[in-house]
């Protein structure tokens, strides 16, 4: 099951934003008619994460190519039927090949059903996802964002983010989270989409998770 296209509360959320923060009011009023967009599977989402950590963007590429073209088909039943050898002729490490193998057992389990996990709250899901080797909060948090479209995700590991609010509202000071997060208080119960917004102001171009 996948979670696609624009989410139905975000001109809601625009509005709101607008009318309780200056900064947001002109970061929305500068990129029209472009929002959060969730796509992708679960399973496969997660597994991208996992190649994708740590290497270049091109590196995780090239490595996902081999990996797509070994499996054949990307299900958790496939790479758990895989040999080790040939997920590390993919150019994986023997960590990841262990991070994928628990994150595909966890995938044929069904504890990451999309209807499952869409029933729990965000730090459930974060709990759920972070029992996942190889995963940790801030993958779990862009899973919320991109995939389950959970409107008020504060990603405060997020370095983009956090120079985002240095650029934005303190002259390029970054300052600590605990700052962040008590700013962005006035953000809820949308604080998904003022970070989206934030983004957007140190990158135009969108990018999915």
């Amino acid at each position: 099951m996948s979670i696609v296209g624009r989410p139905a509360y975000w001109d809601d959320a625009c509005a709101d934003l607008s009318r309780a923060d200056q900064v947001m009011a002109g970061l929305i009023a500068r990129y029209p008619g472009i929002s959060l967009e969730g796509r992708g599977d679960v399973f496969v989402t997660l597994c991208r994460s996992v190649v994708g950590q740590q290497i270049s963007v091109k590196a995780a590429d090239s490595i996902w190519r081999r990996f797509e073209a070994c499996l054949g088909e990307l299900r958790s039943e496939r790479l758990l039927a895989t040999p080790v050898d040939a997920l590390r002729a993919c150019g994986l490490s023997q960590r990841k090949v262990e991070y994928l193998t628990d994150l595909a057992q966890h995938h044929a389990d069904g504890r990451l059903a999309a209807g499952r996990l869409a029933a729990m709250d965000d730090e459930a899901v974060i709990a759920e996802l972070t029992a996942i080797r190889g995963i940790g909060r801030w993958t779990a948090e862009m899973f919320l964002m991109f995939h389950l479209m959970r409107p008020d995700v504060l990603p405060l590991d997020d370095i983009g983010l956090i120079k985002a609010v240095a650029r934005y509202y303190h002259d390029d000071e970054r300052r600590p989270k605990a700052e962040v997060h008590a700013l962005a208080q006035r953000w809820a119960p949308w604080r998904s989409v003022a970070t989206w917004y934030l983004w957007r102001g140190l990158e135009p171009l969108p990018v999915s998770y």
